[in-house]
Order: C-alpha cells, then structure tokens, then sequence
C-alpha cells in the first residue's frame, strides 16, 4: 500500500520506458511523484507517461542517447522547466550484452562502459550539481548488480561496469553525504524482463540459476521497485553509500 512517501517529489528515471525502470516510475507515482523518464528507445514512453498519469501524477517522456554527455544539462533543464526541482534521479539506463573475453572487441567495451557507467555518473554529477545549489539535499539510486561484486563467465565488461558503479556510489557518497544528499545504489540478480527474455527462454539455465539462489525464487521488477522507493524516501535519510543487494539470497553463500 502506498505511504505517500515521495509525496509533491519530482524524480527522474533513466532506462524507464521497459522493465525495472518502468515498475520504479510507476512506483514512484503511486507514492505521489510527478516522473520523468528518459529511454533512448521511444516505443514504451507514452504507455509508462500513462501509467503514471492514470495514478493522478504528472509525467514528461524524454527520447536520448544519454551517453552524449553535452546534452545532459539542456535535458535536465528541461524536466525542472516543465515538472519543478529535481528531488530524485533514479540512474537505472544499461545494457547487459553478454560475451566471452575474446570476443569484446574495444568497440563492445566501450559502449557498455559508456552506458552503464560514464552516462551514469554524469547524470549523477548533474544532479548533484542542483542538489547542492538549492540546498535542500537529495537522492540519487543506482543500478549496478550483484556482477558488481561476484561474476561469471562471459561478464567481463558487464561486470567492470557495475563494479564501476559501485564505486563511482561510494564516492559521491563520500563527498555530498554531509550536504544531505543520499547516494546509494542495488544489486539484483537476474530478474525476468524483455533485456533477459532469451535467458528465461532457457529452462536449463534458469534452473541451474536457481539452484544457487536460497530463497528458491527469484525477484521481480515490482520487488526492485519497492527496494527503490525505499531509498528514495525520507526512511533512508542516514543510508549512505550502500549497495541494497535483492538477490534472494545469491550473494549468501
């Protein structure tokens, strides 16, 4: 049941037109949210803007490429012109391509780098850049995962990127805590959506999946979502820097 917690709040969600960024910006209006959200691919937009109107918010849709950095500030610029002061960024935009090592050509690299790490911290930075100047604090969620701590084969740029945005939540942590402003970030595990179709599509692998995970089933997009609300709320005023694993237990054993 929603608590109202990010009543009158404006939040931006990055990779929100399909998937978790779409549970968490439903979620976020049902806790009374106006939301932006920002995909590079258009064809979700107007249903999610839907969603979260049919809940009695507002909601603006923003077509990028959030890797063209010099852009970032005309689009932030944009959602204050239209929704008010930015109050949330939920960084969830990324790509998951998974390749054996020999096979990650530099171009590879770089555009999972680029996407889920360099875009990443510079919505982060612009953020934080408003947060700071209006002075009343602020929250900034993380997408990295449970590959930014463990890995499997075939992960290698993939898990360098969450790692990266481990790192990269620790450090703006560090710098912008004492202004009131929450950064933190969440490790799911594999999780069913149209990014992860083809592996579900493999009975074999889920179930093989499946037996590392404790609890015996694995999370959904609407289970991400609560994890999210949660630190984009005012209960998580004193979390700092932390990685909120929903993993069911993966990372237990």
């Amino acid at each position: 049941m929603s608590e109202g917690s990010l009543e009158g709040k404006v939040a931006i969600v990055t990779g929100g037109g399909r998937g978790m960024g779409r549970a968490i910006a439903c979620a976020f209006a049902d806790e009374g949210a106006d939301v932006a959200i920002i995909d590079r691919m258009p064809d979700h937009l107007a249903e999610v803007a839907g969603e979260i109107e049919s809940r009695g918010r507002r909601a603006m849709t923003i077509e990028a490429d959030l890797t063209e950095i010099g852009g970032l500030p005309g689009i932030f610029d944009s959602i204050t012109a239209e929704l008010g002061e930015i109050d949330v960024l939920m960084n969830n935009a990324g790509i998951s391509p998974a390749l054996p090592a020999l096979e990650t050509t530099e171009e590879i690299w770089d555009r999972i780098l680029d996407v889920n790490a360099k875009a990443l911290f510079f919505c982060a930075q612009e953020a934080g850049r408003r947060f700071l100047a209006r002075g009343q604090g602020g929250k900034i969620i993380n997408t990295s995962s449970t590959y930014g701590v463990t890995v499997e084969p075939e992960l290698a740029a993939y898990a360098a990127s969450k790692g990266a945005v481990l790192q990269i939540t620790r450090a703006l942590a560090s710098e912008w805590a004492r202004h009131g402003i929450n950064v933190n970030a969440i490790g799911p595990t594999l999780i069913q959506t149209d990014m992860t179709r083809e592996l579900f599509d493999d009975q074999a692998y889920v179930a093989d999946f499946l037996r590392r995970i404790p609890a015996g089933t694995l999370p959904g997009p609407t289970d991400i979502a609560d994890a999210v609300v949660f630190l984009a709320g005012p209960r998580s005023s004193h979390v700092h820097g932390h990685l909120l694993l929903i993993d069911s237990g993966e990372l237990v054993v």
